[in-house]
């Protein structure tokens, strides 16, 4: 997603329009978390900037995007750049298929328990 947010429009409430971006942002992320993993990965990663106005864009982490955009409206600029980049990654410690066992393991144990 790499888009400019208006955040001055004509007939708006500007703290509408704010929450607005805030919920496409959102509902961005959301669609794209739900997308299958390739192999080898185990969770996607997002690559995000954010520019206020005519500064060049930041990086930020995609947990403080929301708080990004607060800023930009703090700030009274006339729009906001966001662009965010999904790509898979591997995260060490979390095997895909631990939980599953992990899940699996704890009903053997408590179904070999006398009752």
């Amino acid at each position: 997603m790499k888009k400019t947010f208006p955040l001055n429009v004509p007939g708006h409430q500007p703290p509408r329009v704010v929450e607005a971006i805030k919920n496409d942002v959102r509902k961005y992320l959301k669609r794209e978390r739900r997308k299958d993993l390739p192999d080898g990965a185990n969770h996607w990663r997002f690559d995000c900037k954010i520019g206020f106005g005519e500064e060049p864009p930041e990086s930020v982490e995609a947990k403080d995007i929301v708080a990004a955009i607060d800023r930009a409206s703090e700030k009274q600029c006339g729009a906001v750049y966001i662009e965010i980049l999904a790509a898979p990654a591997f995260r060490p410690g979390k095997e895909p298929g631990a939980v599953e066992a992990a899940n699996g393991a704890e009903a053997v144990d408590s179904a070999d328990e006398p009752q």
